[in-house]
């Protein structure tokens, strides 16, 4: 037998991260009955794992230093097998190329001679995940799940393959890019941002120093069945098509920024692996195990779900469909949408319309469960739009435009839509957005086969409604971190609007101005009429007095939605109102204000305005909208806090906290008990489904079963009120112990020289340092030091020790609300200035 271990060797003991311990050379013999040397890590050489083996397989140019991370963080219980495939890391190099069925046959054989006799959860990245399908296709009977990170196993239609791997395939570049130069695998490590430390790059290219050490990895490229006529063609194929039949648990952990393996490649393996959950790492690109570290986590998370019995569905309470009120009042001749300035809908017209358009949607394809992002305005074409996805059995996606066009499109594609519903500016946007799907005009244009009015006069038959069904993917505003989607069921949706419903005692007689655009939706199914005041959605700011009178005016509205920034503004230019418009503000009964924290002085500015009105914040977010709830007078009586004052839990609503650590961390178990400061904990009927695409982030939100996590940190008071103190991720960690940032902002904030206060943490958690960063009624001197008086009040004022006070022109705040500050950019604003910058 022929015996040869040409360049097999461990490797360096010094490499970052990487245990001398882990690495072991086991020989097995190949097909041709010869012996290879191959490299590995292995946690558990000598016994037996007590649940399973993880069986780690890269791709290429990296090797199984990719894999040590999950090495470290992997419970006891698992083995963990990482593998340098032959010719690659540390492994023997061969003497000819290696096709995909040598390699999947060559890990079957490895595993053998191991004695890995399941059950086994395959991991792979890049080329290593058609090996480790083939390999899981093979020995089914060991496999219990597949882990998959950015990789491929066909080329979705349409798709030429990747532009950088296309490049490196071609004959004369391949030798040179592969071979002959590092360029190759110097490039794949330079994808990361932000960059790689340079010892871990140096790290990855570590074995492949040496054209003679690098031959494999142009094999590799070569390898890549491109063209139909490829030897490894129809052995990809038949992975592609046989995983189709794996029924075992699978987890995708994606870098949406990978310029290899991109969207198409994504949607492919969701389709053919169906029961797969998702996490997408934001900002984290091809080699996503070192931009997103955390991954190591995540995976070890998802293997005790595995050994953990699935929770008992919950049976929700039953509803009417969200098209209900259309169709109880489809013989009504009176508004039920108004554009201000614009068209009048009558309750029959939307009810014919939404029928007709979701009779035409199913007809274009749009089938049960399909996204639709929606790219139009507010007005009585997205009313009509929105109810008609719903009907036709679909799903609608939601971001909001003050994401800005990256933003949205880096949402959009991560909702992976099947269809586009835009005016002209939309679909051009769309465009712009690189999104997938079907184009939808809302009216004929050329180019786009599609169009609402011609649809309108197709038919098809509808589903029956289904509350279990998903009804919507609602993008949060990003203010305190990437947008992220939050899924709803229609039940979930169905009892949000049976609970605003009740707890504003809205009917029919009802009319809604809603000032916060997404809101309007909700007017046909709450059964009352809706309109939008004339104002800049990604603006909130600029609503006027006059611009909200005009709204209510033209629908004779009792009802009113705006977010705080809005109703600021509408304070600030109400001394023009002429009579009309205040008599029409007359007619106002009911005033909501939310999307941040709206003050007492605010609030009686604008009780002036609506001296007839009812005024209420409600409290909630894009996860469940709303929690708790208060209203002016029971505001004013439980006067200056610890925070904001939010009110009490609404009908059906359960909230508790989870206590905060010294380190900030909340990991208390969830209390109702009075006066304790945690993480803010809610448990309805209304609350949202799951993340999408974030199951990592899903997990952690819902690990108290049957509750979210909200982010917000806040207390309980004797009264049973909550108060929201700030958001987890501000909080500031002292010497002393956690601070929440509002009570000390709103201390401050009651200077009279003072605007607007943020309150943050400077220096490393467990010994942060506070900074309050004000900015001041008056205009300050150039520097972003607070002179000493101000310093002097403000530390009076703040009732905690703060090390330093600095002043700006303005606080960074979010789009959606206007209102939101991102204390985490003031944080890092602070730390630079007090470093000197």
């Amino acid at each position: 037998m022929q015996v040869t271990s040409a360049g097999a060797r461990l490797p360096p003991r010094t490499l970052p991260g990487l245990d001398p311990s882990w690495s072991r050379l086991v020989r097995v013999a190949d097909a041709d009955g010869v012996d290879r040397v191959w490299h590995l890590l292995d946690t558990h050489p000598a016994d037996e794992p007590e649940v399973g083996t993880l069986l780690c397989v890269h791709g290429n140019p990296t090797w199984s230093y990719l894999w040590r991370g999950l090495v470290a963080a992997a419970p006891p219980s698992w083995r963990v097998l990482a593998v340098d495939q032959l010719g690659m890391g540390w492994s023997q190099r061969l003497d000819r190329p290696r096709t995909l069925a040598e390699r999947v046959d060559d890990l079957g054989r490895l595993t053998a001679a191991l004695g890995v006799t399941g059950p086994v959860v395959t991991v792979a990245h890049d080329w290593g995940g058609p090996v480790s399908l083939g390999w899981a296709l093979a020995h089914r009977d060991q496999l219990r799940g597949v882990v998959l990170t950015n990789t491929a196993v066909h080329q979705p239609q349409g798709s030429a393959g990747p532009a950088l791997i296309r490049l490196a395939h071609l004959p004369g570049v391949r030798p040179l890019a592969c071979v002959r130069t590092p360029a190759f695998v110097r490039a794949t490590t330079a994808l990361s941002r932000p960059a790689l430390a340079a010892s871990v790059r140096d790290a990855f290219a570590a074995p492949y120093v040496g054209a003679e050490r690098r031959g494999a990895v142009g094999d590799f490229v070569a390898d890549i069945p491109f063209a139909h006529g490829h030897p490894s063609r129809p052995a990809l194929d038949a992975i592609a098509d046989g995983i189709a039949s794996l029924d075992v648990p699978a987890l995708l952990l994606w870098g949406p920024r990978d310029p290899v393996f991109g969207e198409a490649h994504l949607r492919d393996l969701r389709e053919r692996l169906p029961q797969a959950q998702l996490h997408r790492y934001e900002g984290a690109s091809h080699l996503v195990t070192e931009d997103a570290p955390q991954y190591a986590t995540d995976l070890v998370q998802w293997l005790g779900e595995l050994q953990t019995p699935a929770a008992a569905p919950v049976v929700a309470a039953q509803h009417p469909p969200l098209w209900a009120e259309l169709e109880a009042r489809r013989m009504d001749g009176g508004p039920a949408v108004v554009e201000v300035g614009g068209v009048h809908v009558s309750w029959a017209q939307l009810h014919h319309r939404v029928m007709a358009l979701a009779g035409g949607l199913v007809a274009a394809g749009v089938g049960p469960g399909e996204r639709v992002a929606l790219l139009v305005p507010p007005s009585a074409d997205l009313t009509a739009a929105v109810y008609a996805v719903w009907r036709a059995g679909a799903v609608i996606v939601v971001a909001d435009r003050g994401l800005g066009l990256r933003g949205m499109g880096r949402a959009l594609r991560g909702a992976s839509v099947d269809h586009v519903i835009g005016t002209a500016r939309g679909l051009a946007a769309a465009r712009a957005m690189r999104l997938p799907g079907t184009r939808i005009a809302t009216r004929p244009l050329p180019g786009v086969r599609h169009d609402l009015v011609t649809l309108a006069r197709r038919t098809a038959p509808l589903p029956e409604p289904d509350d279990a069904a998903g009804c919507a993917v609602v993008f949060t505003s990003g203010a305190t971190g990437p947008a992220k989607g939050v899924a709803y069921r229609h039940r979930q949706v169905q009892a949000q609007v049976d609970l605003i419903r009740r707890t504003y005692a809205l009917t029919r007689d009802d009319r809604l101005v809603a000032a916060f655009a997404p809101f309007a939706i909700y007017g046909p199914a709450l059964g009352i009429a809706s309109a939008v005041p004339d104002v800049d959605v990604t603006r909130p700011a600029s609503l006027t007095a006059a611009a909200l009178a005009d709204a209510v005016a033209a629908v004779d509205a009792t009802v009113v939605f705006a977010s705080p920034a809005a109703l600021r503004n509408v304070v600030a230019t109400g001394d023009v109102l002429q009579a009309l418009h205040r008599n029409a503000l007359d007619g106002v009964r009911l005033l909501m204000s939310a999307g941040a924290p709206v003050g007492l002085p605010l609030l009686r500015s604008v009780q002036r305005l609506l001296p007839q009105a009812e005024l209420h914040t409600p409290y909630g977010m894009t996860e469940a909208p709303p929690v708790t709830g208060v209203s002016l007078p029971q505001l004013a009586a439980a006067g200056a806090g610890d925070g904001v004052c939010v009110g009490r839990p609404l009908p059906g609503v359960d909230v508790r906290v989870s206590p905060l650590s010294s380190s900030g961390a909340a990991d208390g178990e969830l209390t109702d008990r009075p006066e304790v400061t945690g993480e803010v904990c809610v448990r309805a009927p209304h609350v949202k489904d799951h993340y999408d695409a974030l199951w990592a982030t899903e997990r952690s939100s819902s690990r108290d079963p049957g509750w979210h996590r909200t982010g917000d940190v806040g207390h309980l008071d004797a009264e049973g009120r909550l108060w929201v103190e700030g958001r987890l991720q501000h909080v500031v960690t002292t010497p002393g112990g956690p601070l929440t940032p509002v009570g000390v902002e709103q201390r401050v904030e009651a200077l009279d020289e003072v605007r607007a206060a943020a309150v943050v943490g400077v220096g490393p958690v467990g010994t942060q340092a506070v900074a309050v960063v004000v900015v001041p009624e008056a205009s300050s001197t150039r520097s972003p030091v607070a002179g000493l008086a101000l310093t002097d009040r403000v530390r009076a004022a703040a009732g905690t020790a703060v090390a330093a006070v600095l002043v700006r022109e303005a606080l960074p705040v979010d789009i959606r609300h206007a209102s939101k500050v991102d204390r985490a950019a003031v944080a890092r604003w602070a730390a630079d200035v007090l470093a000197g910058s």
